[in-house]
């Protein structure tokens, strides 16, 4: 078994309006020192593969054809 963990964001050329509401929260908290925030998306997928391998297609595929919108989104996984 394989335990996948997925980093999904916005590509840098994208607008990112619910990281620029939590940096303006954290500024107002006091974070000064916080000069950007960009959101993404964290998932944790176990796969019942027979090889690493394996299990790095079927994520990517998975990626790819679900879990991001490859227009605006950009995803890692490990």
């Amino acid at each position: 078994m394989f335990l996948a963990r997925v980093f999904i964001s916005l590509k840098p050329s994208v607008s990112d309006p619910q990281g620029q509401t939590i940096h303006g929260g954290l500024r107002q908290l006091g974070f000064e020192t916080v000069r950007g925030v960009r959101a993404g998306k964290y998932m944790e997928i176990s796969l019942d593969e027979e090889s690493e391998a394996g299990a790095a297609r079927s994520i990517g595929e998975m990626c790819e054809k679900l879990l991001a919108n490859l227009v605006i989104e950009e995803y890692r996984f490990e």
